[in-house]
C-alpha cells in the first residue's frame, strides 16, 4: 500500500484570520462614529464623507462581508481540509481568493464614502464591484468544490453541507439581485421596478442573513463546538434534519420586510407562514448546539472558548424567534420602523456571528501557533464587555419601543 502525503495548509487560515480581526475593529469603529452622530449630527464636520448616508452602508457592509466574512472562510479553510483529509486543491486559487476578497472591501469602503450607492440594503455597491464578487465568490466555490471532490475520506460531514448551500445560493442571490443596465462607470438601473424590485431586494436581503450569517455558521458551529467541548454532536440526526428544513424554509421568508407594503397579500403572508415555520429548524440547531455541551459545562465557567459559544448560541436562537414574530403582522405594526428592529439585528450580528467568531479564533490560534492563550483574563474580560454590552444596547430599546408603543406614552387631546 503506497503512503500518501498532504498537508494542510495554514497560511490561507491565518491570513483570514488576521484580516478577521483588522476588518472587525475597522466595522465596529464605523458604527462608533454613526452611533456618535445619532446623538451627535455636528460629529460628520460638515465634511460629505463623513456624513450618516456615507458611513452607515460602511458599517453595514464591514460588519457582514469584511468582518463576518473573512470569519466564514478562516473556519471554512481550517476546517474544510481536516474534514477531507486533504490540503486545498489549489493553493493558487486560495490566494486569489484572499486578495480579491480584501480588494472587494477596500473598493467597496471608497466608493461608498464617495458617494456612489445603488440605494439598496446590502447590495449598495455598483455594477463593476458587483461583477468582481460574483468572478471571486465562483473562484472561491469551485476550489471547496474541487476540494471536496478529491477528498480521502468518504462521508461529507454535516457542517460541508452548510457550506455547499452557502456557496450556491449566495452566488444565485448575489447574480439576480445584482441584474441592472450600466449607465456609466459608477452608476447603473435594476433590470427590475417598482414592487417587483423591493420583493427581488429583500428576497436577496434577507437571505444575505440566512445564506451569509447564518448556513456557513451553523456549519461552523457543527465544527468547532465539538472541537471546543471534545465532546461529539448530539444529534447527528437532528444536524441532518436541521439543515434540510433550514434551507428549504429560509429563502421563503424574505417578503416579511414588506408587510403593509405594495406587495400582493398573499405573498406577504406567505412570507410570514415560512418565517413562523423556521422556528422548528432554527431552535432544532440551537439545541442541538447547546446540548453538546453536556458533561462539559462545570468546563463552561473557566474556558472563555466554550463561554463565547455557549452565548453565540442562545442568541441564535433568540434572534430566530424574535425574527418570525416580528413577522406577524400584529407585531410588525408596532415595531417597524422603530429601534426594536435594530437591537434584533445587532443581537444576531454580534451575537450570534460575533462571538462565534471570537470564540473561533480564541481556539484556532494556540492551534496554529503552537502555543497557550497569552491571557485566559483578558479573553474573559472580552467575554464579560462583549455581553454586557449587547445587554445594555439592546435591553433599553426594547423597553423604549414597548413604552412608546403603548397607549399611556401617547399625547391625547380631548
Amino acid at each position: 500500500m503506497e503512503l500518501q502525503k498532504f498537508y494542510y495548509d495554514n497560511k490561507i487560515v491565518k491570513q483570514f484570520a488576521y484580516a478577521t480581526i483588522f476588518w472587525g475593529v475597522v466595522g465596529m469603529l464605523a458604527g462608533v462614529l454613526i452611533a456618535t452622530q445619532m446623538v451627535w449630527p455636528a460629529a460628520n464636520f460638515n465634511l460629505p464623507y463623513l456624513t450618516f448616508g456615507r458611513w452607515r452602508p460602511v458599517h453595514t457592509n464591514a460588519v457582514i462581508f469584511a468582518f463576518v466574512g473573512n470569519g466564514i472562510f478562516t473556519g471554512y479553510y481550517y476546517s474544510l481540509q481536516r474534514l477531507l483529509k486533504t490540503g486545498m486543491a489549489s493553493q493558487w486559487m486560495s490566494k486569489v481568493h484572499f486578495w480579491g476578497w480584501q480588494s472587494i472591501i477596500v473598493l467597496a469602503a471608497v466608493s461608498l464614502l464617495a458617494g456612489f450607492t445603488t440605494g439598496k440594503e446590502y447590495a449598495e455597491l455598483e455594477w463593476p464591484i458587483d461583477i468582481l464578487i460574483a468572478v471571486i465568490w465562483v473562484i472561491f466555490g469551485w476550489n471547496m468544490m474541487w476540494t471536496i471532490l478529491k477528498r480521502r475520506v468518504k462521508h461529507i460531514y454535516v457542517a460541508i453541507w452548510f457550506y455547499i448551500a452557502t456557496f450556491v445560493t449566495v452566488a444565485i442571490l448575489h447574480i439576480v439581485n445584482s441584474m441592472e443596465i450600466p449607465w456609466s462607470l459608477f452608476k447603473s438601473y435594476p433590470v427590475y421596478a417598482g414592487v417587483q424590485d423591493a420583493l427581488v431586494q429583500w428576497w436577496y436581503g434577507h437571505n444575505a442573513v440566512a445564506f451569509f450569517l447564518t448556513t456557513p455558521y451553523l456549519g461552523l458551529m457543527y465544527y468547532f463546538m465539538p472541537k471546543a467541548a471534545n465532546r461529539p454532536v448530539y444529534s447527528y440526526k437532528l444536524s441532518i434534519l436541521h439543515f434540510w428544513a433550514l434551507i428549504f424554509l429560509y429563502i421563503w421568508a424574505g417578503p416579511h420586510h414588506l408587510l403593509y407594503q405594495a406587495l400582493p397579500n398573499w405573498a406577504q403572508s406567505l412570507g410570514t407562514v415560512f418565517s413562523i415555520m423556521l422556528i422548528a429548524p432554527s431552535w432544532g440547531g440551537m439545541i442541538n448546539g447547546l446540548l453538546t455541551l453536556r458533561g462539559a459545562w462545570d468546563r463552561v465557567r473557566e474556558e472563555p472558548v466554550l463561554k463565547f459559544f455557549v452565548v453565540a448560541v442562545t442568541a441564535y436562537g433568540m434572534s430566530t424567534f424574535e425574527g418570525p414574530m416580528l413577522s406577524l403582522k400584529n407585531i410588525n405594526a408596532i415595531s417597524h420602523f422603530t429601534n426594536w428592529t435594530v437591537a434584533h439585528v445587532h443581537i444576531g450580528a454580534l451575537g450570534w456571528n460575533g462571538f462565534l467568531t471570537f470564540g473561533m479564533i480564541y481556539w484556532l490560534f494556540p492551534r496554529m501557533f503552537g502555543t497557550k492563550l497569552y491571557s485566559n483574563k483578558l479573553a474573559n474580560l472580552h467575554f464579560w464587555l462583549g455581553t454586557l454590552a449587547m445587554l445594555f444596547y439592546s435591553i433599553p430599546w426594547y423597553i423604549l419601543t414597548t413604552w412608546k408603543s403603548s397607549p399611556r406614552s401617547c399625547l391625547c387631546i380631548t
